[in-house]
């Protein structure tokens, strides 16, 4: 076997060779596996049809234009079908279901479901990790609704873009503040164009929403301190612009009347929240069939259905000289309730939510709908207030209230939890176990019916109003452990492990030897966030007070809440440096979270401030200078230093930022940090840094292999190396200007590394990546919320036996898709044909991996990683 795969790689080189020409495709062909669920291979086959043809002819690129056109095919079956049955009824089954609870690692999300729509409240960091992780599908929202420009409820929209571009979802609407047109330009800077997904902006200050499953009402709440001469703004408005059969009168317009002098909407306005009334449409009752037989109808004939329609319509009719009334054989029609989401973040809100009239309005009872669900994203200081209370109480007593914010207690991300907890048992030390984030301070009492959120947990509305509590997840790490013990002969290679490694602590005189520095691996993944990888973040603690965080994707806040829990605080205080190695959002859409939470925990423990030195691209700045005008301010939470300037060669730096470098230097211990240009996107830097004791750290960011990198890693103590794909991948990571595994090692060898820490995995290689030949005594392979110190590295590949056993089924699935790989790529698409069809098991077989395959190519969707402007 090992014969023929020597042989297979060979003609792997060649085809790889020979298809050289694939690999400088420009950036829009390159990205066709993107847009279209095929498998790699397919499209790697057709991007070198393309690159030998003209590329700007759209009649030679129909893969391209097929994805542009397709759309997903629930929408396509759903628009065939609505014209009709929405002449009948609204939908029949609507949830509303709780995605991020409001923990401190997950700001609140919420979830809404009908047969015909999906939409999602609020899309902070680690959103779309939560909803891939409990299959709530992402590529199915028709509409997200934010209800404030701030980071911790748009911090995860850039990313959920780019999934939703890069999975030919057609259109989205985004409905809240009107900054967030100003927001979409901003993300441009990273995202790359935004063409194929059509983004419809509808701000406060337009009509109502409308679709298929409900009509939504944007009402905006100003803060009471942008008031004019001290009074509460007002919430006067002027009437709707949508028909009068909304059924709304003129208090609950969406337009908001500005005072003169006041700052136009499209400039930041942290005054500003938009709460939504959400009314559902109504429901015909259903048509009874038995008793429609006792009174004579002729049901199952041709006749019957005219009856129906007429019946289900209220309207009474005569059959056989019979009169027939609509009560007699139709339940009654739901008239489709409303439920209601509101932000109130701070006391400053409190008295202009409480006198909203368009909210008011819901609570004299002057509706005919009243409201059966209020969601409140809300923390408990507020809750606590009088004036807050009184007005939830103000609310019919049927009225459910669900509380989102910190105070919860709840598990997220169940399956990191998981396998954090079985690796714990092959080494305590390096691989911790998590922490929840749950508040232990006293939760309000309220005196109105009301639930605190939990992930999963479900509101229906229809068929029947009730709460529903099976879908929240478990996290029971008895469990998690006893899963790991039942597999073959792991727990006979954990006991070897630890023999081993008590062994070498023995013989050397400091154990794990010195605390600082401590590497936390705290997102290893690529491309976007996944259930058991997080995108790229380490934390490197120099000191006892000093921290350097390299990268900072998003998510990495709630990746260090889970691993220091209560002690977060103390981590953020540290933080001192930022390394930003390029503008993929994989790599930084985590920063605004850092900075803000950073500057929350020093205030908690009263410490004074001084901005983090974020180095990185001037790229990540203009991002930064269009956010703080349009949304938050942020722009004195850094000291900025581009990362040329800290290149070998490079111009002289000008005197600011010749200070600050010599300030980081200082603030860290440091003799020197140093930057040099990569091989992937434009502006992509890989550093290094050398500490006063002697060690040296080098991190590669994203790169192809590259000799300037090399150069300043030179005799480096760990080199933290990229190594996106496995051994045989070489064409598709010259596409993607990734590295191999044992690129990734060879270039720690010519580096004269001690050791070799392998990260930034593709997401096909959820739990662990393939091994190479390459693998020596120093080579270890990362994973999120492991801790190494430099005393451990010698440990760290004795754990790879533990590892392989536990991860023993997951490797051989994957050794067989890249037998099979290697087979197509070996005989072509003919042999493809003939070994499909040689049984029908391998037909199967083969049908199940090739799913697989489309489904890690559509996971490893880097929306980035050909960009190159």
């Amino acid at each position: 076997m090992n014969t023929v795969r020597l042989r297979l790689k060979s003609f792997t080189f060649l085809l790889v060779k020979c298809g050289s020409l694939s690999a400088a495709a420009p950036p829009a062909a390159a990205r066709c596996d993107s847009r279209s669920p095929r498998t790699v291979f397919q499209c790697v086959r057709t991007m070198a049809s393309i690159s030998n043809n003209n590329n700007n002819n759209p009649e030679m690129r129909p893969g391209l234009n097929k994805a542009r056109q397709r759309e997903p095919l629930r929408r396509v079956k759903t628009k065939e079908n609505r014209g009709k049955e929405r002449d009948l009824h609204g939908p029949s089954t609507v949830y509303l279901q709780v995605v991020g609870a409001g923990s401190r690692d997950n700001t609140a999300s919420l979830y809404v479901f009908s047969e015909y729509n999906r939409y999602l409240f609020n899309c902070g960091e680690g959103t779309q990790r939560l909803m891939q992780e409990h299959k709530l599908k992402a590529t199915q929202l028709d509409s997200i609704f934010l209800t404030r420009m701030s980071w911790q409820n748009v911090g995860g929209l850039s990313g959920m873009i780019l999934t939703l571009r890069d999975t030919g979802v057609p259109e989205c609407v985004l409905s809240g503040p009107p900054q967030l047109e100003n927001y979409l330009k901003a993300i441009k800077s990273f995202s790359g164009p935004l063409d194929t997904i059509k983004l419809s902006v509808q701000p406060y200050t337009e009509e109502a929403y409308s679709d298929d499953t409900m009509t939504v009402y944007q009402v905006p709440i100003f803060a009471q301190s942008r008031s004019r001469n001290g009074s509460p703004r007002s919430d006067r408005s002027s009437p709707p612009r949508g028909p009068a059969s909304t059924g709304m009168d003129d208090t609950c317009s969406n337009s908001h009347t500005g005072s003169p002098g006041e700052r136009r909407g499209v400039t930041r306005d942290p005054s500003l929240v938009v709460s939504f009334i959400c009314k559902l449409h109504p429901k015909k009752g259903n048509f009874l069939v038995l008793q429609a037989k006792e009174l004579g109808l002729p049901v199952g004939t041709a006749a019957i259905g005219p009856l129906v329609s007429a019946l289900k319509s209220g309207r009474t009719v005569t059959y056989e000289g019979r009169e027939i009334r609509p009560e007699q054989v139709c339940t009654p029609t739901d008239p489709g309730p409303v439920f209601v989401v509101v932000e109130c973040p701070s006391e400053e809100f409190v008295e202009s939510v409480c006198n909203n009239r368009q909210l008011r309005r819901y609570q004299t009872g002057s509706s005919e709908d009243p409201v059966v669900l209020v969601v409140h994203m809300t923390p408990d200081s507020v809750l606590n207030t009088d004036e807050y209370k009184k007005w939830m109480e103000r609310f019919p007593s049927t009225t459910e209230h669900l509380i989102l914010n910190e105070h919860v207690n709840t598990f997220h991300n169940i399956r990191s939890h998981k396998i954090q907890a079985q690796l714990n048992m092959i080494h305590p030390e390096i691989f911790p176990q998590l922490h929840s984030c749950s508040s232990k301070e006293l939760q309000a009492a309220l005196h109105v019916p009301n639930v605190r959120g939990e992930c999963l947990l479900k509101f229906q509305l229809r068929p029947v109003m009730e709460w529903q509590r099976d879908c929240i997840p478990s996290c029971n790490t008895e469990e998690f452990v006893k899963e790991a013990s039942e597999v073959p002969n792991f727990l006979e290679e954990v006991d070897e492990c630890r023999k081993i490694c008590s062994s070498d602590a023995a013989a050397g005189p400091h154990g794990r030897g010195e605390k600082y520095p401590e590497v936390v691996f705290v997102g290893t993944g690529s491309s976007l966030p996944m259930k058991i990888r997080n995108v790229s973040g380490t934390l490197v603690n120099i000191s006892p007070s000093q921290s350097v965080l390299l990268d900072c994707g998003e998510g990495t806040f709630g990746q260090l809440c889970r691993h220091y829990g209560e002690n977060v605080d103390q981590v953020l205080s540290k933080i001192s440096t930022i390394f930003v190695s390029h503008m993929h959002a994989d790599h930084h859409t985590g920063l605004q979270m850092i900075l803000y939470e950073r500057r929350r925990a020093l205030e908690v423990m009263k410490k004074p401030f001084s901005p983090v030195y974020l180095v990185g691209p001037a790229g990540i700045l203009t991002w930064l200078n269009q956010y703080h005008e349009y949304c938050e301010e942020i722009q004195d939470h850094i000291n900025f230093i581009p990362n040329r300037s800290l290149c070998d060669g490079a111009e002289p730096p000008t005197g600011r930022t010749k200070s600050l470098i010599k300030a980081l230097l200082k603030k860290n211990d440091l003799k020197k940090f140093e930057t040099c240009l990569v091989r992937h996107c434009k502006n992509a830097y890989a550093c290094s840094f050398v500490h006063q004791s002697g060690w040296k750290l080098a991190f590669s960011g994203d790169t192809m292999p590259c000799d300037a990198f090399v150069h300043i890693g030179k005799n480096a103590t760990l080199l933290i190396h990229e190594a996106t794909l496995e051994d045989g991948m070489e064409e598709e990571a010259v596409e993607k200007r990734h590295s191999t595994t044992s690129q990734a090692i060879g270039i720690g060898m010519r580096m004269n590394a001690e050791f070799i820490m392998l990260n930034h995995f593709s997401q096909r290689y959820a739990k662990i990546p393939l091994f190479s030949e390459d693998f020596t005594d120093r080579v270890g392979i990362s994973f999120d919320h492991m801790r190494i110190r430099f005393g451990d590295l010698k440990i760290l590949p004795r754990l790879i036996p533990a590892l392989k056993t536990l991860f023993a089924e997951e490797i051989g699935e994957m050794e067989g898709r890249r037998d099979k790989r290697e087979l197509r790529n070996l005989a072509g698409s003919s042999f493809e044909v003939n070994y499909e069809g040689k049984t029908s098991d391998t037909s199967r077989a083969a049908k199940r991996d090739q799913r697989e395959e489309e489904e890690e190519a559509t996971r490893d969707v880097e929306t980035k990683r050909l960009k190159t402007s």
